[in-house]
């Protein structure tokens, strides 16, 4: 999973001065009307504002922050783990062959707008996302097109053959979902914040499928803007983006055990000092990505400091079309062996952070123990590079700018380092720096703009496949190659008829990946959570799926 939108960091006292006032006079409100014993407002600090409120087109981890609230999927994961859990769907059964879903659909669950939830609504999104209009909708819903392989009409390139077959609904508490082949990614992967189950009326009436595209820019629909209808604990209420604070407020018709806030914020303070400012002001109760050099710190200061187990990936990404160099082997080993990761997970990240070996943590089942880290060996990466007649190689290495992710606590200083790596072994690096939702994420993405770039991924759930299918089961503009013998041993992963086989098959995919080297895995890193005392209740989460339906404040 990706993340968001970065308000400039360039915070000047006197404005952080009086958003520190104001927000003490909204939070001492809710404080008061809480009175310690739940209710109350809880404001919550997060480094990038959304791209929208449409999970379907969401991308990244602030987009998804605030869409975990309001939306909710058929599985769920249970709190701190990555264990199917009943959501929406209080049983899922397959057929024999795998080729067919039958979800049994919560009784008395109803919509934002009071419309009901039933089976006939949860076809009605999966014929929304299956049915995709335009190519514009069809590039951002990445995570759909992941899961099932494509659309009943690809509009965009790289986009294979659909495995949706249809869905039917024999009754009210009923949806039986077909596919044309078995995917060993389900039912795990019915739980991704992207396959949240939306308000078919509501979409319908706000043009939800409405999306455009202008040059590397996209537009989202007043649906997505201003008319998120979800069936979760909080409500949408507002998204004022000149202050950065998205209002969310307590569904009092929630099927289930209701929220004790009445109001859940979250304000984008993208600046991390500023961050940790506010915290210590009392103006927030908390915040997300705390840098490693802060823990002790705010351990010291009384905070509670949640540290998520490891579950993610940091990669120095390789885009063999940018540069016909690069479709070199002994380039891209050069390009790896460059690298001191040993050093940059030492200096660079938080206690707990370890140096890859593959593109997957060792808790997902398919890990291959066989592997080892690519060891830093700067005279190796020289002479690869004259073997392959590139020995005064120039690359333009993009990274993000306003952004902390799980996976990458300071970007430019891990951008820093690593150019640096790669230029005392000859290789002259143009940085190209953009804000992360403000062109690089469409920039590295979607048109492939770069030769290296930085990103990263926490898995969505516990299956090799979200890993290294996501990243490299078939062409991406991120990487610019096509092997089809790689895709091929990817994908027998996904069609192993047995998890035993599947981890098998993922193991030899794995090694085969690190042979190829499309990319270089760099580290595994404990991203935290930071609340103040007096808050209890958030369970930090190693798929960063917290949810705040359990939250009180005192």
């Amino acid at each position: 999973m990706r993340s968001a939108r970065r308000l400039s960091a360039a915070l000047t006292a006197g404005v952080l001065a009086v958003t520190l006032a104001a927000c003490a006079s909204e939070r001492d409100g809710g404080a008061d009307a809480a009175g310690g014993e739940g209710g109350g407002t809880m404001v919550f600090g997060v480094p990038g504002e959304p791209a929208h409120f449409d999970p379907l087109f969401a991308q990244d981890g602030e987009t998804f922050r605030p869409a975990r609230q309001m939306y909710e999927t058929l599985i769920t994961y249970a709190p701190g783990t990555s264990d199917l859990a009943p959501g929406l769907a209080t049983e899922w059964t397959p057929n024999a062959e795998g080729t067919e879903w039958t979800f049994t659909i919560r009784e008395g669950v109803t919509f934002h707008d009071g419309t009901p939830l039933d089976g006939a609504a949860v076809c009605a999104n999966f014929e929304r996302w299956h049915n995709l209009p335009s190519a514009a909708a069809q590039s951002q819903a990445i995570y759909y097109s992941d899961q099932f392989g494509g659309y009943a009409d690809n509009q965009i390139e790289g986009v294979g053959e659909s495995v949706y077959a249809g869905c039917e609904a024999p009754d009210a508490q009923t949806a039986v979902l077909g596919l044309t082949q078995p995917r060993g990614l389900f039912p795990a992967a019915f739980g991704l914040t992207s396959l949240s189950i939306q308000s078919p009326e509501a979409i319908e009436q706000y043009n939800g499928d409405e999306v455009t595209q202008s040059g590397e820019a996209f537009t989202f629909s007043e649906y997505a803007n201003q008319h998120p209808i979800g069936t979760g604990p909080f409500r949408f209420e507002s998204f004022d983006r000149a202050s950065g604070t998205i209002t969310l407020v307590r569904n009092d018709e929630y099927w289930g055990e209701p929220a004790q806030l009445d109001q859940l914020i979250f304000r984008v303070i993208a600046d991390e000092n500023a961050r940790q400012q506010e915290l210590q002001a009392g103006t927030i109760d908390g915040y997300d990505y705390p840098p490693p050099a802060q823990w002790q710190g705010l351990r010291d200061a009384g905070n509670q400091l949640l540290i998520r187990q490891p579950f993610n990936i940091l990669y120095l990404g390789i885009n063999q079309a940018g540069n016909p160099a690069l479709q070199d082997i002994r380039v891209r080993q050069a390009i790896a062996a460059a690298l001191d990761r040993e050093s940059l997970v030492r200096t660079q990240l938080p206690e707990g952070a370890e140096v890859a070996t593959q593109f997957m943590p060792e808790a997902v089942e398919g890990y291959n123990p066989g592997l080892e880290a690519i060891p830093y060996d700067p005279e190796r990466a020289r002479a690869l590079l004259a073997e392959a007649g590139q020995p005064n190689l120039t690359l333009d290495f993009y990274y993000p700018t306003d952004v902390t992710r799980p996976y990458m606590p300071n970007p430019t200083n891990i951008f820093t380092a690593l150019a640096e790596n790669l230029s005392q072994v000859g290789i002259t690096v143009n940085p190209v720096a953009q804000p992360w939702n403000g062109g690089y994420l469409d920039s590295v993405t979607v048109n492939g703009s770069h030769d290296l770039h930085l990103l990263g991924w926490t898995g969505d759930f516990n299956y090799a496949g979200n890993f290294i299918g996501t990243f490299f089961g078939r062409p991406k503009p991120e990487f610019g190659f096509d092997n089809p013998q790689l895709f091929q041993q990817i994908a027998a992963g996904d069609a192993a008829t047995s998890p035993e086989a599947g981890a098998t098959a993922y193991r030899s995919a794995n090694a085969a990946v690190m042979e190829y080297l499309p990319a270089v895995p760099i580290s595994h890193s404990p991203p935290a959570l930071v609340v103040r005392e007096g808050v209890q209740g958030l369970v930090p989460s190693p798929l960063t799926d917290e949810r705040f339906v359990t939250v009180g404040v005192n």
